[in-house]
């Protein structure tokens, strides 16, 4: 099995289908492997760096090996609970849940991150700066850093 790492930043500037092209256009340029199992070719994209210093990556294919799909990662994060198989990719009801909490926890600091979340879903790009002016007690390992990420759950 092949697996082919790269370091890419996908900017979340400009309309929907900008976004989309922008990563479409990198998938694109994969070479095909020759074949499933350990004939196939594996691409990871590390597309951000938490502060911690591990990795956010896009892994190609997903598990479900639809076109263009692929999971949003985490070097060294196991977000399955106790006991299941290890998981180092964050579901849609672990993002939802995290959110929750924040907003039961802190409304004022999640009107802030719901704003930056507004943000990158109207496709503009956000600081550095505005990431870490938001402050919460219970954080969930990529949601900090995912915020500039988040456009890929739009794609």
């Amino acid at each position: 099995m092949s697996r082919i790492e790269l370091t890419r930043y996908f900017s979340n500037e400009g309309s929907r289908n900008d976004v989309r092209m922008r990563v479409v256009e990198c998938f694109s340029r994969e070479q095909p492997g020759e074949g499933t199992g350990d004939s196939a070719t594996r691409y990871v994209y590390y597309v951000e760096q938490l502060n911690d210093g591990k990795r956010v990556y896009l892994q190609r294919p997903a598990n479900l090996h639809n076109g263009f799909d692929f999971l949003v990662c985490v070097e060294d994060v196991n977000y399955s609970s106790e006991g299941k198989r290890k998981r180092n990719y964050p579901k849609h009801e672990d993002i939802s849940h995290d959110l929750q909490l924040k907003k039961s926890n802190n409304p004022s600091e999640y009107k802030k991150l719901y704003s930056l979340l507004q943000k990158v879903y109207e496709c503009y790009d956000i600081s550095e700066h505005e990431i870490k002016s938001i402050h919460f007690e219970i954080q969930l390992i990529i949601l900090s850093k995912l915020l500039n990420g988040c456009l890929l759950n739009k794609i």
